[in-house]
């Protein structure tokens, strides 16, 4: 063999393993999440492990292991006019606030699996993106958002002062979802009529699940998808790091901020 041309392929070789354990993490990390995690979450795990590649060098290498989300959307409408009363936009987009259970938003989002109408109901944190409370139903009444508040409730204990937001969906119009929100000292704002961006936190959590379980899972059995939204959103309230929370999931930041409060 030619000397140029053993230090070509040597050369070459050194350039192929150069990555090689960046790309078995990566990998891992993109097959643990299912491949629900972008370039940048996973820059933001690698960190986490200590590993301290930049988020460029982690798409390029994503993309030469052909590892790539894709996202979709699908948006479920409640809205049949002003049949009750509507509230004033409080929120008005000001989504951030320094504190758990301050600020909460919920609209429901529909799913169909083999020709089941499914309907997921939650109650988000704005503080830190939780999930704390959600019904799964396949009647999209006004049981289901009652339900869903009672376990609220539970949840979170004291209400007074806070603020739930929504669309002008019917069920958040009756008088009895308003009624329980009054009882509770919980203000409601509603989004202006026919703008999603007013409740772009919800909106943004409904595509994350959409596009990492629902349409990735190619589901044919409503039975499998409901139990599989459980385990997601448990996945997603634990597991899943978020950006904008230093790389922390919902719950992490949530107790990293309680724990700071009591120091």
């Amino acid at each position: 063999m030619a000397r140029s041309t053993f230090y070509y392929h040597l050369k070459n070789r050194s350039k192929e393993d150069k990555y090689k354990e960046e790309k078995a993490m990566i990998t891992a990390i993109f097959h643990k999440h299912k491949g629900r995690y972008g370039y940048r979450r996973i820059t933001m795990d690698l960190h986490n492990s200590n590993c301290s590649l930049n988020h460029k060098t982690v798409k390029k290498l994503m993309d030469e292991l052909g590892l790539k989300s894709t996202v979709r959307k699908v948006k479920y409408h409640s809205y049949k006019g002003e049949i009750g009363k509507t509230a004033a936009n409080v929120i008005s987009r000001n989504f951030s606030t320094d504190r758990p259970y301050h600020k909460l938003t919920t609209d429901v989002s529909q799913m169909t699996i083999s020709g089941r109408k499914i309907y997921l109901s939650p109650i988000l944190d704005m503080f830190n993106g939780e999930v704390l409370t959600y019904i799964i139903s396949e009647a999209p009444n006004l049981e289901m958002v009652t339900e869903m508040l009672n376990r609220m409730y539970k949840r979170i204990g004291a209400t007074q002062g806070v603020v739930l937001h929504s669309d002008q969906g019917w069920h958040y119009q009756h008088a009895a979802y308003q009624r329980s929100l009054s009882r509770h000292g919980i203000t409601q704002s509603m989004s202006r009529k026919g703008n999603c961006l007013d409740n772009a936190m919800m909106e943004n959590f409904f595509g994350i699940m959409k596009t990492e379980l629902l349409y990735p899972g190619n589901y044919t059995s409503a039975e499998i998808f409901k139990k599989d939204l459980v385990d997601y959103i448990e996945y997603y309230n634990n597991e899943r790091i978020k950006l904008r929370l230093n790389g922390m999931s919902p719950v992490q930041y949530r107790q990293a901020h309680e724990s700071s409060m009591i120091v």
